[in-house]
């Protein structure tokens, strides 16, 4: 029989940041986006930087947070994630990620042979990211350049 909901964990190198009873997760995975529903079949895969969304077991309570990296471990009534970094929307100071983005472009745009490209290019993406989620969940402005 399948379960009505699976327990969500999801935990940082600086704390649990949530456990929660949920009927639905859509994360990034490092190929690109996968939903999970209770009963899914057991894998592990890697985390991929965007948007993890969920909604809750009880009444229509869901979230949003930016997940940057890390890994997930999915069984039939648990997902476990790991991630470099794990935000809210509210926690999210945007004019932190707004500087972040500006570094990463000026960093990528240098061409200097003893900047590394993919360090760079990760910090750009995890800017974007954070940058999105605050303005789409928190009503900010959004840019349209």
């Amino acid at each position: 029989m399948i379960p009505d909901s699976i327990e969500l964990i999801i935990v940082t190198p600086e704390k649990q940041l949530l456990r929660e009873s949920v009927v639905e997760v859509v994360l990034p995975g490092a190929e690109g986006e996968l939903g999970i529903l209770p009963g899914h079949a057991p894998l592990m895969t890697e985390l991929g930087i965007g948007e993890l969304t969920y909604r809750g077991a009880s009444g229509n309570a869901s979230g949003v947070l930016a997940v940057i990296r890390g890994f997930v471990e999915v069984l039939g009534d648990r997902v476990t994630i790991l991630a470099e970094t794990a935000e809210r929307a509210a926690e999210i100071n945007l004019a932190r990620a707004e500087a972040a983005k500006a570094r990463a472009e000026k960093r990528l745009a240098s061409g200097d042979p003893n900047i590394d490209m993919d360090r760079a290019f990760v910090a750009l993406q995890s800017a974007l990211i954070r940058i999105q989620i605050a303005r789409k969940y928190r009503g900010a402005p959004v840019e349209t350049r």
